[in-house]
C-alpha cells in the first residue's frame, strides 16, 4: 500500500462519519426567519434520478471497456451527490420534515424504503469513497471488487431517494 493511500484512507474514514454526523446535525438546525426553501425538494429528487440514470451509463462505459466515459461519469456522479446533499441539508435547515400523510399497505412500504435508503445512504458514502480511491491509485483490480458491491448499493439509494420523494411529494405544504 502507497503512502499516499494510506492518507487518502484518513480521508475515507474521516467523511465516512464526518458527513452523516454533520447532515444529522444540521438537519437538527434550522435557520431563524428564512423563508422554507420548498422548491428544493424537486430539485434533489431530479439530482438522484440523474445520479442513478449516470450509474448505469457508468456501469455500460467499462463494460464497453469505455474507462475515460466511466471515470467522466463516475465523477459526475459523485458531484451530482455531493449537489444533492448541499441540497437536502439547505431543505431541512429551512423547512420541517415532511410527515407521510398514506396508510394502508403502502404507509408501510413507504417507511420500509425510506429507512432503507436512509441506512444505505449511509452505508454507501465509505464504499464509494474507496472505490474512487482504488481507482485514482490505478489499483484497478481491487477497484473492481469493490464497485461490485458500491454499484448497487448507490443506485439502490440514488432510486429510492426519487421513489421516496414520489411517495412523500403529495403531502407537501
Amino acid at each position: 500500500m502507497a503512502i499516499d493511500e494510506k492518507k487518502y484512507n484518513k480521508w475515507v474514514v474521516i467523511l465516512s462519519i464526518a458527513i452523516p454526523v454533520a447532515v444529522a446535525a444540521l438537519f437538527g438546525i434550522k435557520i431563524p426567519n428564512v423563508e422554507p426553501l420548498s422548491f428544493l425538494p424537486p430539485i434533489y429528487a431530479a439530482i438522484n434520478g440523474m445520479t442513478a440514470i449516470i450509474l448505469v451509463l457508468a456501469f455500460v462505459a467499462i463494460k464497453r471497456k469505455n474507462r475515460v466515459l466511466h471515470e467522466n461519469l463516475m465523477t459526475t456522479a459523485i458531484m451530482c451527490s455531493v449537489v444533492f446533499l448541499i441540497l437536502y441539508v439547505a431543505y431541512h435547515m429551512t423547512s420541517d420534515s415532511t410527515p407521510y400523510g398514506g396508510d394502508g399497505l403502502l404507509k408501510y412500504v413507504y417507511y420500509f424504503v425510506l429507512i432503507t435508503h436512509i441506512c444505505l445512504s449511509i452505508i454507501v458514502i465509505p464504499f464509494v469513497l474507496i472505490t474512487y480511491l482504488r481507482a485514482l491509485t490505478k489499483d484497478f483490480e481491487k477497484h473492481k471488487k469493490i464497485a461490485r458491491i458500491t454499484f448497487p448499493l448507490w443506485l439502490y439509494v440514488a432510486t429510492t431517494g426519487v421513489i421516496v420523494y414520489l411517495m412523500i411529494s403529495p403531502y407537501y405544504i
